[in-house]
């Protein structure tokens, strides 16, 4: 039953990164897709780094503080270097859609 739902938070995970890039490739200017590879790429990481970290708990049965710190750290920083880009983005005069 673990390996089911470490299976599943992978998957979710990769479906948030191909949604991401198909999004990045579909959305019309910058700043969406600033917003939408921020969104999923974080979404995404968070989902695998939680299976890897069920995985190394339940199956290799050792503690991972190292992986925590991973998801607490791309939840923070992701979010952030998205609204830095998309700042950048306005400062430098690039138009709205």
């Amino acid at each position: 039953m673990t390996e089911v739902v470490i299976s599943i938070f992978i998957i979710i995970g990769v479906l948030f990164m191909l949604l991401g890039s198909i999004a990045i490739l579909r959305m019309p200017d910058t700043y969406t897709r600033v917003n939408a590879a921020t969104k999923a790429s974080t979404m995404g990481v968070i989902g695998i780094m939680v299976g890897v970290f069920l995985y190394f708990l339940y199956i290799e049965d050792m503690m991972s503080g190292k992986i925590l710190l991973t998801i607490a750290f791309v939840f923070i920083t992701a979010p952030v270097g998205g609204f830095m880009m998309a700042r950048s983005a306005f400062h430098a005069g690039v138009p709205f859609w």
